[in-house]
């Protein structure tokens, strides 16, 4: 089962008093994700703070979307680790709780690594996890990874992997590097990570787009993808508009002061060392900018300009 095409948010963690995420409130929040418009939710990747979340935590989180009802190719999880056994361990942890899409990023400690030993890596996994049913998104990421993944190493993996191999997430913001990805093989979905570029990414064959502010406003990526014509890229046009007034600021921390605004609920802005949350001066900013978009944008009532 592959994920779906579409839009994905790469959804906030929330914490708890304890500083430790709060899996039932991040069930809730992707099942809200989806009800209000998006197609699917990539939860433990970067905007995630993935990397900086427990272990037990990871391991645990599959079952728990499964019992809140989300269905298998709505969510593409965040797998990766420094340890291809700790990531085979969380992708078999997905796959066995019905999620067969994983999220993976190359190991990234250790750096100026050839295509061989990634390929390598991803071999380990796909070996280690054992199953037909995995589907492996790899992900691209090199201003954080610092291990870039090559169109080669690309199809090198799905010759030798076929359906397991079944896309990537391009969060390089080289959108023609994207297109190179999307034509280096057939059934192999790239997933852009700018929304900017959705309606375009969609006609040039991307799967869709998996971005960090698609959640900010969900409700106008459902009447982007839904509208043609000069509406649709009114629609588009607005929509990068909203990514940039959020992206202006610590992206991880300002789409939580986005959720801590739309709620109600301050506990949302809380972050996981060694990111910050935004100060009060920042927060004030955020509002502000979020009050000047057009009311089409569909944002929070709640935001007014402080």
């Amino acid at each position: 089962m592959k994920a779906r095409r579409g839009v994905y948010a790469a959804a906030i963690t929330p914490l708890g008093p304890d500083g430790r995420p709060d899996t039932g409130k991040l069930v809730a929040y992707c099942k809200r994700l989806i009800a209000d418009g998006l197609d699917g939710v990539a939860p433990v990747g970067t905007t995630s703070e993935g990397n900086s979340t427990p272990m037990d935590w990871r391991l645990r989180l599959p079952e728990a979307l499964a019992e809140g009802g989300i269905a298998g190719d709505r969510v593409i999880l965040g797998t990766g680790a420094c340890a291809m056994d700790d990531a085979a361990a969380l992708s078999k942890a997905a796959l066995d709780a019905g999620f067969p899409n994983v999220l993976v990023l190359p190991p990234f400690y250790y750096k100026n690594v050839s295509d061989e030993g990634l390929f390598a890596a991803y071999a380990r996994l796909i070996e280690r996890v054992g199953s037909d049913a995995l589907r492996v998104y790899l992900y691209h990421f090199p201003q954080m990874s610092q291990t870039p993944i090559s169109v080669a190493l690309v199809q090198r993996l799905k010759a030798a992997f076929g359906p397991v191999i079944a896309g990537l997430k391009d969060s390089s913001g080289d959108y023609a590097g994207s297109l190179a990805f999307a034509e280096a093989a057939d059934d192999f979905d790239v997933f852009p990570s700018n929304e900017g570029v959705l309606v375009d990414a969609l006609a040039r064959g991307c799967g869709g787009v998996i971005s960090a502010t698609t959640q900010v406003a969900p409700g106008l990526v459902r009447r982007t993808l839904e509208a043609s014509g000069a509406d649709r890229d009114r629609l588009q046009a607005l929509l990068t508009e909203v990514r940039k007034a959020v992206s202006a600021y610590q992206l991880m921390a300002a789409v939580k002061e986005v959720e801590a605004l739309r709620s109600g609920d301050p506990a949302w802005r809380a972050v996981l060392p060694p990111l910050v949350s935004l100060t009060e001066a920042q927060r004030a900013g955020l509002a502000r900018d979020l009050a000047a978009l057009p009311a089409e944008a569909g944002i929070a009532t709640q935001i007014e300009p402080a």
